[in-house]
């Protein structure tokens, strides 16, 4: 049996809330999910755990049921998505690829 991972407050609240806003947003598009199920090309049972908060759910299933219920997905509308990729791959690039621990400072003033 796998064991279940044990997730920081903030990420459980984080998939909460984004199960809250799918299940929102479904029925404000008129959909039972069983109709997002079909669009997602998986079962009623999965969307009821993706709008229940479940942590198990695969992060690309979650974010392709955002994405199918309209839900603006960092500040931005779908169609601005691709934009704030090509941005955050602009930002890594400038960054070293390889990250050294910082030095701690030593405090000399005896």
């Amino acid at each position: 049996m796998k064991a279940n991972k044990a997730y920081l407050p903030a990420t459980e609240d984080a998939v909460v809330a984004l199960g809250a806003q799918i299940a929102v947003a479904r029925r404000e598009l008129g959909w039972t999910q069983e109709d997002l199920a079909a669009r997602l090309g998986t079962s009623r049972q999965l969307v009821a755990k993706i709008e229940g908060g479940s942590s198990g759910v695969s992060l690309g299933t979650a974010l392709e049921a955002a994405i199918l219920s309209g839900i603006r997905l960092f500040g931005v509308d779908v169609a601005d998505l691709s934009l704030v990729a090509d941005r955050e791959r602009a930002r890594a690039a400038l960054l070293p690829a390889r990250v050294r621990p910082k030095t701690p400072v030593v405090a000399n003033d005896f």
